[in-house]
């Protein structure tokens, strides 16, 4: 791969070519500018696409980098076809660039009870959050964080929030909030197809404890764990009560899981729900539609009480004398 000082004159005049087509602009602390397509960032390096080359530039050579919202200019390749979007060739940046663009879609769900976190799922301001987060509760709000013209979040509350489907099995909820302004949501999609892999770098924002918006970064321990008949990803990215129900995002912006619960007797032992259990669910919503007038209706399994004394029970000791 070819670096940036090896092929600056190159990419200057392809930079005056391409101006008009390419969407990022690369400005450098020389005062120099690419225009390209970045494909990869990290806190260390650049990687955009020129064309005829991808080139690869220190961030300390970097001064501003000036990237359309890859998820609005794929517009025309997004999956539109349910609720959930999914699209293709988002670019892969760091966790702290990626946060910048996905922040706005999460969400906090507040009931009388408790709260937890949530996720956008398109324009319309359908959102995915756990069922554990809105069990038994009628009574719903949710924060929401609007994007201001000149680049900040306004911190706005929803009180008028619909429940459209519960799983109780799978612990998830379906959830539609309404624009204060009428305006269409932000919103994150889901990843297109389920390729992560052991060791990539995943993180995950949301409200853990009430803490408004934090984010955690870690790594997929595993992306087969199982729990009573499901399969869950495994993360050592710090998951505590009030993220459940946020996303978790991998290096693309896509959401690869839903957080759902954390180990607190031990240290980076997180979960989430995979994509693909929030899919199913969201294609047959109408299986799981919510019953306003019975709002625990489903099934919901109660483990078993604890023996309360070692042996075998009489009952199983089949006329064997007691011993």
């Amino acid at each position: 791969m070819l670096t940036y000082t090896k092929i600056l004159m190159p990419v200057l005049a392809v930079s005056l070519f391409s101006a008009f087509v390419c969407s990022d602009v690369i400005q450098l602390t020389s005062g120099a500018e690419i225009h390209g397509t970045v494909i990869k960032r990290t806190d260390n390096k650049l990687w955009i696409d020129i064309g005829p080359e991808v080139i690869e530039i220190a961030m300390s050579q970097v001064s501003i980098v000036e990237v359309e919202d890859n998820a609005k200019q794929a517009n025309h390749e997004m999956n539109i076809n349910n609720l959930f979007r999914t699209t293709e060739q988002l670019p892969e940046l760091s966790p702290r660039e990626q946060a910048k663009r996905v922040g706005a879609s999460v969400i906090k769900v507040s009931t009388p009870g408790g709260l937890g976190s949530g996720v956008l799922l398109n324009e319309d301001g359908f959102a995915v959050t756990n069922a554990h987060v809105i069990q038994g509760e009628t009574d719903l709000r949710a924060t929401v964080w609007i994007p201001q013209d000149d680049g900040t979040l306004k911190r706005t509350t929803i009180e008028d929030v619909d429940i459209i489907a519960v799983n109780n099995h799978l612990d998830l909820a379906l959830l539609q909030l309404k624009h204060p302004d009428g305006l269409p949501f932000d919103f994150s999609v889901l990843e297109n197809a389920e390729t992560i892999e052991v060791g990539q770098i995943v993180f995950a924002i949301g409200n853990p404890l009430g803490l408004e918006r934090s984010m955690s970064q870690g790594v997929i321990s595993t992306k087969q764990r199982s729990f009573d008949g499901l399969t869950y990803i495994q993360t050592d990215a710090a998951i505590n009560p009030g993220n459940s129900g946020g996303p978790l995002f991998n290096s693309q912006g896509e959401v690869v899981g839903i957080t759902n619960m954390g180990i607190t007797a031990a240290e980076s032992l997180n979960f989430a729900i995979p994509t693909r259990y929030v899919k199913d669910f969201i294609r047959n919503r109408e299986a799981f539609a919510y019953d306003s007038k019975n709002p625990n209706s489903g099934h919901l399994y109660h483990n078993p009480p604890e023996r309360t004394t070692n042996g075998s029970a009489s009952q199983l000791k089949d006329g064997l004398p007691d011993s």
